[in-house]
């Protein structure tokens, strides 16, 4: 007989509740840290998440909930990451590599580690000394909001350890999601990275008041850059029209569920940086990434407008419609 695999969820937002329920489909024990422990408190009584995602529910026989993260990691094989990059370092206050020994690390979060211009994998690695063949990263496309509907989701599960990567991926297979295994982890996760920056480009010009025309050369260009990008900083053999990479941009892009184009489209509206965020109430990766990307980008020079463009917006307080008007003539 199967053992069901021991896996902790850190963090207790819409991605984290999401990935809750894909797991509670399966034959799992999932441990669940959160923060809050008024939110904890309530999931434990009431068996929701009061805070995001309230409809969908928990299965209190399969989900312990957790505030201490020592107990949430201590018995599990596998740690998956579902905080946003900006707060994953408290989220792991007091740990120790030795208290991550031998488990294998996913992460699900779509930013880099603000100040260290660091994807999270990498983070891990170096903080946590967790050897490479032992991380992953959950990629989509795919909202929280539609998993909690149970609309037909699809995941794309990244390492270098393809048959981890496989085995990982079947965890999360189920009735609604379907999961594809790939070995390209730093492609999936800088472009998982990048599409947050576009879906900001988008929101700010469909603030500004452009349309669909516009706003599909201005994707089209920006799987461009992409390309460029990734090619540059590790240069493989990959399809970036996949699922993994394409997809995963065009729902960003387009979808109101995407908080990074709701972002984009406030500050194209006019609202400054804290008072979109304050509207918002919800961590736009996209906003800590731009500028991650930007510095990183000042070795490799790889000709980027359009990241270049929210990075001027929303660092060097540019006003959107002068840069997006700089920006046309650029596009092809």
């Amino acid at each position: 007989m199967i053992q069901p695999a021991r896996i902790t969820v850190v963090g207790g937002g819409s991605w984290a509740t999401a990935l809750i329920k894909i797991l509670s489909e399966g034959n799992n024990h999932i441990r669940w840290w959160l923060r809050s422990s008024h939110d904890a408190a309530h999931i434990k009584q009431f068996h929701h998440n009061p805070s995001y995602l309230s409809d969908v529910q928990i299965n209190p026989r399969k989900v312990r909930v957790c505030t201490k993260i020592k107990d949430a990691l201590r018995d599990s094989e596998h740690i998956i990451l579902a905080v946003p990059a900006a707060f994953v370092s408290d989220a792991l206050q007091g740990i120790k590599p030795e208290n991550l020994a031998e488990k294998h690390l996913i992460s699900a979060i779509k930013g880099m580690i603000p100040g260290r211009n660091q994807l999270v994998t990498d983070w891990v690695e170096e903080e946590y000394r967790v050897p490479a063949d032992r991380i992953a990263v959950i990629a989509g496309p795919c909202h929280a909001e539609e998993v909690a509907l149970e609309k037909q989701s699809y995941l794309t599960i990244a390492s270098q350890n393809l048959a981890f990567a496989t085995a990982f991926a079947q965890l999360l297979n189920g009735r609604f999601v379907q999961t594809t295994p790939l070995d390209d982890i730093y492609g999936v996760e800088y472009s998982a990275v990048m599409k947050n920056i576009i879906a900001l480009a988008c929101g700010i010009t469909h603030g500004l008041g452009y349309g669909d025309n516009f706003q599909a050369v201005l994707v089209s260009n920006a799987m461009q850059e992409i390309r460029r990008f990734v090619d540059t900083v590790y240069p493989m053999l990959r399809d970036l029209s996949a699922s993994a990479y394409l997809g995963d941009l065009l729902v960003t892009a387009y979808s109101p569920f995407s908080r990074n184009r709701t972002f984009g489209h406030l500050i194209g509206r006019g609202y400054s940086v804290q008072s979109a965020q304050m509207e918002m109430n919800m961590i736009a990766e996209g906003y800590y990434a731009v500028k991650s990307i930007h510095e990183i980008n000042r070795q490799h020079e790889v000709d980027m407008p359009i990241m270049e463009m929210v990075y001027s917006i929303l660092y060097e307080k540019t006003s959107p419609a002068l840069a997006t008007n700089a920006l046309k003539s650029l596009l092809k």
